[in-house]
């Protein structure tokens, strides 16, 4: 699959995910936030916690669950580019922060695992 389609795709399922946190009172603070060694999807506040959302978009269910695809190394990524958001906007760090995985199936249905792994 061309690239180009495999990224529409993936800002449909971002979108997607964003609609339903503001749905749920998240605001966004920042979308697709790229440093060196790693990228993060969807930044969102609700009020006190900073929330890391990784979206993970699955075509096909035979291959098992979108949020499965977030291995150990994906997520040693995901803190390093959380730490590098938190250098650049200072404010941030003082809060809770927490990382959550949205996985987007075949269907559009969102599953939504909060808290989904820790600060290394």
């Amino acid at each position: 699959m061309p690239a180009t389609t495999r990224q529409a795709r993936g800002a449909a399922a971002e979108s997607a995910v964003l609609d339903r946190a503001r749905r749920r009172g998240l605001r966004c603070l920042t979308r697709n936030f790229r440093r060196p060694g790693g990228e993060l999807d969807l930044v969102l506040d609700d009020g006190e916690t900073v929330i890391v959302v990784e979206v993970r978009q699955r075509s096909r269910s035979d291959y098992g669950r979108a949020v499965e695809t977030v291995t150990a190394r994906k997520q040693q990524r995901i803190v390093h580019a959380a730490r590098c958001l938190l250098q650049a906007r200072p404010a941030l760090a003082d809060r809770p922060l927490r990382f959550d995985v949205v996985g987007v199936g075949p269907d559009g249905s969102l599953e939504w695992i909060e808290d989904a792994f820790q600060l290394n």
